[in-house]
């Protein structure tokens, strides 16, 4: 009985007025463009691993590509569920932008993590990369397994606590009769 309700309120989630999907989209827009900058800035300074400032930049560029898809109308469902032919269209570019995101972001890591502590002097030039490029790389690329350890963590707790509520009769008080 619990269930039906629990899922009766899941599907009446109230939607996000304009303004603020208008100020979510632009904050989430300010790291895929600082990443373009730096990795526009600084493309030919990391000899010891040229390809972080390529990582850099073709995430940031790909980040806004995804972002902007989300904005598109076609990125979203009707109200009756069912979807159109550029609704999967939509999805499917989707679907595929995320994948090579995450491809990409194992790359990354390897290019990142395999130079780990690099000389930041430029007389040292099989060894150099700069600091400010490399630092950002390495701690946006450590900052995502925070959040996923942080992310996993709270999920596991959210459950933990979900079981035992529902154990011991938390949501018992609802009347589900029609």
């Amino acid at each position: 009985m619990e269930d039906r309700m629990l899922l009766r309120n899941i599907r009446q989630t109230p939607k996000p007025s304009t303004p603020v999907l208008v100020v979510s989209k632009l904050i989430m827009l300010c790291l895929p463009i600082v990443q373009i900058v730096l990795g526009t800035i600084y493309l030919k300074d990391c000899p010891a691993q040229p390809y972080i400032p390529i990582y850099v930049l073709v995430s940031g560029v790909f980040t806004m590509c995804l972002s902007l898809l989300s904005c598109l109308p076609c990125a979203r469902e009707s109200e009756e569920g069912e979807q159109n032919p550029l609704s999967s269209i939509c999805t499917a570019w989707n679907s595929l932008l995320t994948v090579f995101l995450f491809c990409w972001f194992i790359a990354g890591n390897v290019w990142i993590y395999s130079i780990y502590a690099p000389s930041y002097s430029p007389l040292e030039l099989g060894k150099y990369c700069h600091k400010t490029l490399y630092l950002f790389a390495f701690w946006m690329t450590t900052l995502v397994y925070i959040l996923v350890g942080v992310l996993l963590v709270g999920g596991c707790c959210a459950l933990i606590c979900m079981a035992v509520c529902g154990r011991s009769g938390f949501g018992s008080g609802f009347n589900d009769d029609i």
